[in-house]
């Protein structure tokens, strides 16, 4: 039996990440678009957002990093979602991310990045197009 209802996603952000606007952006943007969104607000641990992302039954996680700690956080929760056996949740993200780091972040098992300029529209059918359909 398929799993049905709206597309959900934990939009996060980890680390010490002061800044929250644009994550709450785009949650508001995901909402918008009919799927569920759990903001887990400032400062959370790699380890806080996994537990999220699975208590919820997420299909994905929003990652926004602008500290640059983006290499580190990033692999850490792919690397958590992996000890959890909940490898299935698509992870993505965005913030200041340098372009040669992207493609590294690609091949550990980030589903996107997006960099700034992106439009929250791309991002949207981006999680529609990617993202667990509902049925």
């Amino acid at each position: 039996m398929g799993v049905t209802g709206p597309i959900r996603v934990v939009v996060a952000k980890p680390g010490l990440d002061g800044h929250d606007r644009g994550a709450k952006v785009i949650a508001r943007a995901l909402r918008d678009a009919g799927m569920e969104v759990i903001y887990t607000g400032l400062h959370q641990t790699p380890e806080q957002i996994v537990d999220t992302a699975i208590q919820e039954d997420a299909d994905a996680i929003g990652l926004s990093i602008l500290s640059g700690a983006h290499n580190t956080l990033f692999a850490r929760v792919l690397e958590l979602l992996a000890e959890r056996d909940a490898e299935d949740i698509k992870v993505f993200g965005g913030g200041i991310i340098p372009e040669a780091d992207i493609a590294p972040l690609k091949a550990k098992g980030v589903a996107e990045i997006f960099t700034p300029g992106a439009t929250t529209t791309a991002i949207v059918d981006w999680v529609r197009g990617h993202v667990r359909q509902p049925l």
